[in-house]
């Protein structure tokens, strides 16, 4: 590939600081490995103090074979992620081996272990634990103070509480985790000038790729590092930083001029990857953010196909389109692993997954898409109908007993068979409880008759699951929506069923397709991408189908301020440009029962601001056409031909419901 200029001043750069500002598919690794090799070839720099530092191992490892791909032979470079570079350090200064890093099997135990300690009563127990695993990791890499931080998964008295259970149970068994790796090695280097000059020496040129992702304590200790000569390459794009819930934070990009006025920035604007509509529109998309790098990327392909953007009348219709867009394209000699679907939450597809089931259409998944039937709501939803077709089994009966609160204890139910008569007995005293207690078993009775549908409608109606759900989302910090989307999904998938054994049936042969899509992905490399956005970072197709493009899904129901908004449109401009010729975007009308609007990023794609100009002639999905006459503060002022007059309208209302068109 002929290189433009752009990438050639990027490579040629020799020492201090430079920031390399590069968009999707413009050629970053290139740029990486040929600056890397120039350094050695024309500088005359000793590899061994090379350092190239990726996020992940897997792409240490792909660069490191580029590189070596160009030079035709092992070359001494150092190649690694942040975590390994750091713990070489650690190693030779407190002699630490892999023995002393924590598993993530072992830090699962110790949480799981910490949480019974403190009798905490959790649900969902694998999302409460990683939820405050990822909680300790963020306040671990910003280097907080506990007693100001506030946690969103529990109280902050419990969230004190487990973390410094974990952090004791951690030193008490000579074990540190990632975390910790930073956070010491910083420590170490800003306490120790001694063996800071030793790996400054070592290392006295670092590029780092994918820098827009890098967090504090990362971003301190390379400060330190590239001291004093400031040899500093970073490569990465602003626009693309979607790991803020992790620690990122793309102001540290932002800020880089800020913080080495001496350095050189350099845009790489050239597209290599997509069609020009497919960039153009990316651009419309992204350019609504604030704080950003204004750019101009530039698509060497052709214009390409327009953006196919549908609004479906159900999930349904979405998913049946989804697969007939598959075979389409397949048909027209695009092979499967040319094609991807995204979603926002790996929760989305199970639904589709089903359709692709169906169809036979080869997938595989990038993420683990979690069995809904799995689901601990699944599983009390289960319990009542087992015990309704007849099961007396005490662990059913400890499960739904007080899903709503009945009082209930444990030692009522002291046999592995459940009698109600014997509960009865052991409440016999309280009148009130025995009331409780015929009313599960009435409950009970009437669900036995009634269809798998019909009857989970009644435990969150009639028997009052849904108030329990209530409750527990308050406890733990979470939206009530989160837990009635799974609820309602459960309810929707037992819809065709007539009888319990019917819908048991599926969801055992729903189990051992999911088992045999996971065993056969080893050996199917021609199937469809089903991925999260997030997942779908760094990766190519030649279709992009976006699927759920509603608000309270893309951007999340949990974006609310203006910084979590900005990171959901960078995810959705991180989906669109995965897209090479082809690129879908879905949305519903209803989902569950549930009417949904679009997506506010849909309107911003199809609108571009800047055109927004008096004199410019639009039109209305209402008032037809008209011409811009004033855009200010936020509000656009159009005179209609149709109406014969101005009208002043909110320019965020209309662009987020997609009101607004420019006339070509």
């Amino acid at each position: 590939m002929e290189m433009n200029q752009a990438q050639i001043n990027a490579i040629n750069h020799n020492t201090g600081p430079m920031l390399v500002l590069a968009g999707p598919g413009s050629g970053k690794t290139l740029v990486i490995t040929k600056r890397t090799l120039k350094l050695i070839e024309e500088y005359g720099i000793n590899p061994h103090n090379i350092l190239v530092i990726t996020f992940t191992k897997a792409a240490a490892e792909e660069m490191k074979e580029r590189f070596e791909a160009l030079t035709g032979r092992s070359s001494g470079v150092n190649f690694g992620t942040f975590h390994a570079v750091f713990f070489t350090i650690l190693k030779y200064a407190y002699q630490y081996n892999a023995s002393n890093i924590i598993r993530d099997e072992q830090r699962n135990q110790f949480l799981k272990e910490i949480v019974e300690q403190l009798t905490l009563e959790i649900d969902d127990e694998k999302e409460f634990i990683s939820g405050v695993l990822s909680e300790i990791s963020l306040v671990k890499g910003e280097r907080m103070d506990i007693e100001h931080y506030y946690s969103i998964n529990c109280s902050e008295d419990i969230f004190k509480k487990i973390y410094r259970a974990y952090d004791s149970r951690l030193r008490k068994s000579n074990l540190i985790d990632f975390d910790d790796m930073l956070v010491l090695c910083y420590e170490l280097l800003a306490e120790r000038p001694d063996i800071l000059a030793i790996w400054q020496k070592k290392y006295q040129y670092i590029l780092i790729d994918e820098f827009q992702d890098i967090n504090k304590v990362q971003y301190d200790i390379i400060r330190l590092l590239a001291q004093p000569q400031n040899n500093l390459f970073i490569v990465g794009d602003d626009d693309q930083s979607i790991y803020r819930f992790r620690g990122a934070k793309p102001d540290i990009m932002l800020n880089f001029e800020r913080d080495y006025p001496e350095g050189v920035k350099i845009l790489l604007d050239i597209n290599y990857r997509s069609t020009k509509k497919i960039v153009h529109k990316a651009a419309c998309l992204i350019k609504n953010n604030g704080k950003r790098f204004a750019k101009n990327i530039k698509a060497i392909k052709e214009t390409g196909q327009d953006i196919v953007l549908i609004n479906f009348k159900e999930l349904k219709e979405q998913n049946s389109m989804v697969v007939a867009d598959i075979l389409k394209y397949y048909k027209k000699g695009i092979p499967f692993s040319q094609m991807a679907v995204l979603f926002r939450t790996n929760t989305q597809p199970r639904a589709l997954i089903d359709k692709l089931m169906e169809y036979n259409v080869p997938f595989q998944m990038k993420d683990v898409i979690p069995n809904i039937y799995d689901h601990w709501i699944a599983s009390n939803i289960m319990a009542y109908i087992r015990i309704a077709m007849g099961s007396r089994d005490r662990a059913l009966f400890l499960q739904i007993s007080n899903r709503p609160k009945r009082y209930l204890s444990r030692e009522c139910f002291e046999d592995p068979i459940v009698d109600f008569n014997r509960i009865r007995e052991f409440y016999n005293d309280k009148e009130w409880m025995i009331d409780r207690i015929h009313k599960l078993e009435y409950d009970i009775s009437l669900i036995k008759n009634m269809n798998p549908y019909a009857a989970i409608n009644y435990i969150r109606k009639g028997i009052g699951y849904e108030d329990y759900l209530t409750e527990y989302a308050q406890f733990r910090r979470i939206k009530i929506e989160e837990l009635l989307d799974t609820l309602n999904e459960l309810q929707e998938a037992s819809k065709e069923y007539n009888t319990f054994a019917e819908w048991f049936d599926h969801i055992n042969e729903y189990q051992e397709e999911l088992k045999r899509q996971a065993q056969q992905k080893k050996y199917n490399k021609d199937s469809v991408s089903l991925a999260t956005m997030h997942s779908s970072k760094g990766l190519e197709y030649q279709v992009v189908i976006i699927v759920d493009a509603n608000e309270g899904i893309t951007p999340h129901r949990k974006a609310i301020l203006e910084a979590d908004l900005e990171e959901e449109r960078r995810l959705f401009y991180v989906a669109m440009t995965r897209a090479k010729e082809y690129l879908h975007i879905y949305s519903v009308k209803e989902r569950y029962n549930k009417e949904l609007s679009g997506s506010r990023f849909v309107g911003e794609l199809l609108l571009e601001r800047n055109g927004l100009k008096p004199g410019v002639e639009v039109e209305h999905k209402t008032y037809g056409l008209g011409q811009i006459k004033k855009n200010q503060q936020g509000k656009i002022t159009i005179y209609f031909e149709q109406l014969k007059k101005e009208r002043t309208l909110d320019l965020e209302f209309c662009i987020q419901n997609q009101l607004l068109t420019i006339k070509e």
